[in-house]
This record gives structure tokens, sequence and C-alpha cells, in this order.
């Protein structure tokens, strides 16, 4: 494998079949959140791969117990606290969607158990989202007190529809990998033993295809997700003022005391 590699710490790599390149998230024994470190590496390797001229697919996954177990809180209240940390939360946020969009290879989520926060934003802005039949997919932003920002606004509403959509990001109830299927939030939902060879089946397939047929028709495709760039921005920049409210202040204490949020409901917004 290529050394620039070896510059990650919290992305592990191997290379499952020739030409494809298999991260793993986090500690893949253990159901770990997004750290801040985990959040910068997910934005810049999309870059490395995309000049990668050995890389033809990729498949992402989380390990044998999660996917994303979600975001930090520790990330969370330096955000909300600190004006400068939550910019760069922001760039870095817009930079990890549009990089994945802009990135040329084909990439292949490989989803198990809970997928919540960034690792989420990955799954499903895949250009082929797997997951096993009993994961559980939760955006959680409105749960929290922010806007649904980062991918959800943007991929959402062309996958399942804006009904669907709109049930589940502003609700944040959990969809099984079953039932994304049938809704068409992701392509395929296989049994949880099937899962890691159906990733690796999809990916030698694009691998062993041809290079330039296969970019240019994700690049065509993902002109339907820059045209959304407008509304990505919208939702990002509602999810990064949500930061600042007393809103986001009683969703992170409620999930820290492990209780309901109870919401003030005299909002002039």
């Amino acid at each position: 494998m290529a050394d620039y590699l070896d510059s990650y710490e919290k992305l592990t790599f191997d290379t499952p079949f020739p030409h494809v390149l298999r991260i793993t998230m986090g500690d893949p024994t253990k159901l770990t959140s997004v750290d801040h470190q985990t959040h910068i590496e997910l934005t810049r390797i999309w870059r490395d791969i995309e000049t990668d001229d050995a890389i033809s697919a990729v498949i992402l996954t989380g390990g044998k117990k999660a996917f994303s177990a979600g975001g930090d809180f520790a990330v969370i209240q330096r955000a909300m606290d600190d004006f400068h940390f939550r910019t760069q939360i922001w760039k870095e946020t817009r930079d990890l969607v549009y990089n994945l969009i802009n990135c040329s290879k084909p990439i292949i989520s490989a989803m198990r158990g809970p997928a919540v926060g960034a690792g989420l934003v990955c799954g499903l802005l895949a250009d082929i989202p797997i997951a096993s039949k009993n994961a559980r997919l939760i955006d959680g932003h409105t749960r929290l007190g922010v806007a649904a920002g980062d991918h959800s606004a943007v991929i959402w509403p062309l996958l399942c529809g804006m009904a669907k959509a709109k049930y589940y990001l502003l609700t944040c109830d959990a969809i099984s990998g079953e039932e994304a299927e049938r809704i068409g939030l992701i392509a395929l939902a296989v049994d949880d033993e099937e899962l890691d060879d159906k990733a690796l089946e999809v990916a030698t397939k694009l691998a062993k295809g041809p290079p330039s047929a296969i970019r240019w028709t994700k690049y065509a495709l993902n002109n339907w997700l820059r045209m959304a760039g407008p509304t990505f921005d919208a939702s990002l920049a509602f999810e990064m003022l949500g930061l600042t409210s007393p809103e986001v202040r009683e969703g992170l204490a409620s999930h820290l005391e492990k209780r309901a949020p109870v919401f003030d409901q005299t909002s002039k917004v």
C-alpha cells in the first residue's frame, strides 16, 4: 500500500483484492464514536484516494460491531463553546461532503450495527451503500437540537423521496437496513454474515471494470448532488447556527444524562 496511508491514525487499510482499498473506521472491535481526528481523516482520505492510480474501488466499513456510533460529545461541546472551532468543523464537514461527491473512484459502504453521525454521511454518500438487514441507520440531528445538516438534505430526498426523508430527518427514528433497502435509501440489504463478502464482491466487480467508463458515469450522476449544493450549504449553515442555541444544550445534556429532552416550545424561529 502507498506510504501516505501510514499518516492516518484513526483509519486502517487493507487490500482484499488488487486495486481495492478497504478502509476501516476506528476500532473494529468496539462501538466507537467519531472523534475530531477521525473527522479530519475522513475528510482528507478521499482526496488522497483520488490521486492514487493504484486504487480502482473503495470499501468503507466500521468492523464487526458498528459502522459508526455517532459524534463525540466532547467535540459537540467544544463546537458549542468555541466559535473558531465551530468554523473549523463547518469547513471540515463541507469538505467531507464535497470530497466524497468529487472522488472519481467508486465507493462501497458496508454498514452493520449503528450507523450515525459522520460515518452515516460517508455511508449514504457512497456510490453503493450496503447494510446488514439489522443495521440501525439514524440521523440524530434534530434529537440533538440542531438542523439536519451535513449530508441529510442533499441525499435523503433523492434516494427515498421527500415524504420519507422528512419523516426520518424530523423524527430521528431509527431505520433498519432492511427497511432502508425497501424505501431506496440504500442499494442492498443482506444478512449480517454476508455483508463483508457482498461488499467485496461488488468492489471486485467494479475494480475489474472499465475505469474511465465507471468514473465518468459516477461524475455525471453526481451532478444531481452538485445541483443540490445550495441546499447542502444552507442546511450545514443552519446546523452550525444551531450549535449556538439553547436547544442543543438541552439536547446534549439529555444524551449525557440518558433522559428524554425537554425543549422550550416558545421559539420565535
